[in-house]
């Protein structure tokens, strides 16, 4: 924003102000008591004083063109809406002085806030918020309508302690945030909104500006005919308001072409004396043109003089303040508390980066808060550090606290001086001020973001600008607010919640199995379906997955593919709403209709979704599971479908282990009919996957014992065997026992040899790179165990754990090496099996890998 466009603190302990002295072992050291502690103070002696003398008056002087620049600016700020800080519609027509004078008390109090340790920026620059005067002209204006025109007084002194409460209430605000450290918060604020506001208080001041220009009270300006006759048809009146305009627009031209800092105070200096020069070769009176609406006609007492600075504390009276029409003022104060409060949170950190200096908006924030409560306590406006200013300051050498401290020092003279050579400001230069301010905020909230926000975002800045300017400020902010959730629910309900679609088959878990019933698994997990979705799923988005879901369970589709797991994945979901919960029950009962159960993975019980889910019941429902891990829910259907088969086939005892839960009994429960195509489609895969396993006439001779048979169920769906080559294996292992929780390896360590699985089940766990997610990895009877390592003598990827009592059979480095010489055959056809063993195994990894991404 344009002149006041931000504030900012940090804490400089390496600029003194004025008294601070350095210790000396020079300096002799008395003992003194202090709250019943003996401390060593240091006295400096006469030479360390002289020299901090010297020292400050020096800083003073390289502070003077500094402190002369912030002043300037104070007054310009101050002139330009002090001025305009009160209505000019009746009994609000003569304060602009009187609103001068609140501008430079709140400016002094945040100026000394800062300077004395409250901010961090040595030469920080306070003054008031310029941004709210549109809300104070709504709260003048309530006021006076419920109190009435016979009673000015009780008017303006209600307004003024309006105001003041707003200053406690800012206060109270920045002071909570800084305290609770929820500077960072306001930020997730939408910034389109505030960009609309903006460009509202835009719109405000340059139709002030035309106010003040033509000298018209706020009330009679009305975009219409008479108003437009007025200002086009008079020529004085033509003159009055074009001529600051156009000095508005002369000054962003020179700013646009030349970029120096001090361009800005230097054109509003010149244009009085341009002025004066002109009215002195005209030989004008001053009555005359301040008649004529080109001097301000500042109200003076019954001795001829000015009002004094002091004037607005006259009002302060208990008897004047009207407790109800203040009270009726809250909505807006809150309205310009909104505002008020997003603006240090995200100007202190770009001063921050201007500057190349360190902040904690936190800790801003709370000296922003004592400087409000401040302002507030001496019945002034808010206030805050302005950017620009400390910027500009900085820039000429004000970056000191002896600088502040001189910039609160002539403030306080100008406060004192009085607001008469108000009467002798040309009211252009005022004009041309605040159009200069509106314009720029028309251009950042228009222009600027033509190319960067969305269309819709676009419409709701336009729509905010619209609603405060025909309409009013607060009612633009909630406006703006109800656009924006409109716009958020349209534009997200857009937005494909289902991140994939797909089935089992793809998307297997990283259980180490037997080849055979891995080729079991890779054909009967079509019939389960899997739907990842992403992102928070609410009432404008659920309804999109609800449809999904209902065709796949559609008559043509579930003739093609009937399935009997459906797992939902809720990984990458943030939340769910309850219209998103409510549909889940209604998918969980079509899924129950058609004997299909509903598995949830990716959350916790306790977690915002699980809670959100558990509020409706669906997960107590029957027939749902529910998965920390996607890798768990696809383990535990996996296992469905390998207990399945084996009770079609009247086995009484399972020839494996099954990892995981065991409570796999799902299938069998699930389906009414024997005969039905899901059940046929388990009996045909297992008789032409498992059942070659279990069956094989070299598994169930008595005459060979482990290792063989587990040799034959580890590779015997890789093609013809030759079991022969097999039993030469044997010599080369030694059997192995451990019980639950044996570590076998850490990852790192050399490889010893690989392992083959007879009874029990092994996990690993892969633990990548730094805030990555890691994997675990189950292995059961008739697999292997750190090959690839032993074959390649790389160190363990993984760290492998006894889950279950385990029988394994090792294969040692030693050993393996002994059978390259002794079996070279053998040898080679058993290093072929393990290969094709891990490329499959790692391709499942790699899969699991994958569906996370």
């Amino acid at each position: 924003m344009a002149l006041n466009s931000g504030a900012h603190l940090i804490d400089n302990e390496s600029t003194p102000l004025l008294g601070s002295f350095p210790e000396s072992s020079s300096s002799p050291s008395y003992g003194t008591i202090f709250f019943g502690k003996l401390k060593s103070v240091t006295i400096p002696d006469s030479a360390e004083i002289h020299q901090k003398l010297f020292d400050t008056a020096r800083a003073s002087l390289w502070a003077i063109p500094a402190v002369l620049l912030g002043c300037l600016l104070n007054i310009l700020d101050g002139v330009s809406y002090g001025m305009i800080l009160f209505p000019t519609s009746p009994p609000f027509t003569n304060l602009g002085p009187m609103g001068v004078s609140m501008f430079f008390v709140s400016c002094v109090i945040a100026q000394l806030s800062y300077t004395l340790g409250g901010s961090g920026f040595a030469g920080a620059n306070g003054s008031m918020m310029i941004e709210v005067v549109p809300f104070f002209h709504i709260m003048a204006t309530s006021i006076a309508r419920n109190i009435g025109e016979d009673k000015p007084a009780e008017m303006i002194a209600t307004t003024i302690v309006a105001y003041a409460l707003s200053s406690v209430l800012t206060g109270l605000s920045f002071f909570l945030l800084g305290a609770l450290k929820l500077g960072a918060l306001v930020g997730f604020f939408p910034r389109h909104i505030l960009v609309g506001c903006i460009g509202g208080v835009g719109a405000f001041l340059i139709e002030t500006g035309l106010t003040v220009s033509l000298r018209i009270p706020d009330d009679d300006f009305k975009i219409d005919i008479e108003t437009l006759k007025f200002m086009f048809l008079d020529p004085r009146n033509l003159a009055l308001w074009t001529i600051p305009l156009a000095l508005a627009v002369i000054l962003r031209m020179i700013t646009n072409r030349w970029k120096h800092q001090l361009i800005f105070p230097v054109y509003f200096v010149v244009i009085p004396v341009l002025f004066y020069i002109v009215v002195a070769a005209t030989q004008a009176n001053l009555r005359e043109v301040r008649n004529s609406g080109w001097l301000f006609d500042i109200p003076r007492g019954n001795n001829g003089k000015s009002q004094a600075w002091w004037t607005f504390y006259t009002y302060f009276d208990r008897s004047l303040i009207h407790l109800g029409p203040l009270w009726s003022t809250l909505p807006t104060q809150f309205a310009l508390l909104f505002f008020n409060i997003l603006h240090p949170p995200l100007n202190v950190p770009a001063l921050s980066v201007s500057l190349n200096e360190d902040v904690d908006t936190n800790k801003e924030l709370k000296a922003h808060g004592v400087s409000n409560i401040l302002a507030g306590a001496f019945g002034t406006v808010p206030n805050y550090l302005v950017y620009v200013n400390t910027l500009l300051f900085y820039r000429v050498g004000g970056g000191s606290r002896v600088a502040g401290f001189l910039l609160a020092v002539i403030t306080t003279v100008l406060l004192l001086v009085g607001t008469g050579f108000v009467a002798f400001i040309p009211v252009p230069v005022v004009g041309a001020l605040i159009f200069v301010l509106g314009i720029d905020l028309i251009k950042e909230a228009l222009w600027d973001t033509r190319n960067r926000v969305s269309r819709s975002e676009y419409i709701t800045i336009i729509s905010i600008i619209v609603a405060m300017t025909v309409w009013d400020f607060v009612i633009g902010v909630l406006f703006g607010i109800v656009v924006s959730c409109f716009f958020f629910v349209v534009q997200n309900s857009q937005r494909r919640s289902i991140r994939a679609f797909h089935t089992g088959e793809t998307a297997m878990s990283t259980v180490r199995r037997p080849s055979a019933q891995r080729a079991y698994l890779k054909e009967v997990s079509k019939q389960t379906t899997i739907l990842r979705l992403q992102g928070f799923l609410f009432f404008g988005t659920i309804t999109y997955v609800e449809e999904a879901i209902r065709d796949i369970i559609g008559t043509l589709s579930w003739q093609r593919n009937p399935f009997r797991f459906l797992v939902v994945d809720l990984t990458l979901v943030a939340g769910v709403d309850l219209s998103s919960a409510e549909a889940f029950v209604r998918v969980q009962r079509l899924l129950a209709a058609k004997y299909v159960s509903l598995v949830f993975c990716g959350f916790e019980a306790d977690s915002v979704v699980g809670q959100a889910l558990d509020s409706v019941g669906v997960l107590n429902s029957e027939g749902v599971e529910l998965f920390s891990t996607f890798n768990d829910a696809m383990e535990w259907t996996e296992n469905a479908y390998l207990k399945a088969y084996f009770r079609s086939q009247k086995e009484t005892s399972f020839p494996f282990v099954l990892p995981g839960r065991q409570d796999v009994d799902m299938i069998s429960s699930s389906s009414p009919s024997i005969g039905s195509p899901r059940r046929s489609m388990l009996s045909d895969v297992g008789a032409r996957t498992i059942a070659k396993d279990v069956r094989s006439p070299d598994l169930t001779s008595n005459t060979d014992d482990e290792p063989f048979p587990t040799l034959i169920r580890a590779f015997s769906s890789f093609g013809d065997v030759d079991y022969n080559q097999f039993r030469l294996l044997i010599p080369y292992l030694r059997r192995m026992s451990y019980p639950t929780g044996f570590v076998l390896w850490r990852q790192g360590d050399a490889s010893d040899g690989l392992y083959l699985i007879e009874r029990g089940v092994l996990r690993a766990k892969y633990q990548f790179a730094e805030y990555t997610q890691n994997i675990e990895e189950s292995m059961v009877p008739g697999t292997l165990a750190g090959e690839l390592s032993a074959l390649s003598l790389l160190p363990r990827n993984a760290t492998a754990v006894v889950e279950r009592p385990a029988v394994l059979w090792k294969l040692s480095i030693e050993d393996l090496r002994r059978m390259e010489m002794n079996e070279p055959v053998v040898a080679r056809m058993f290093t072929r099996m393990v290969l094709k063993s891990a490329k499959i195994d790692y391709d499942t990894l790699l899969a699991a890998l994958a569906i996370r991404q």
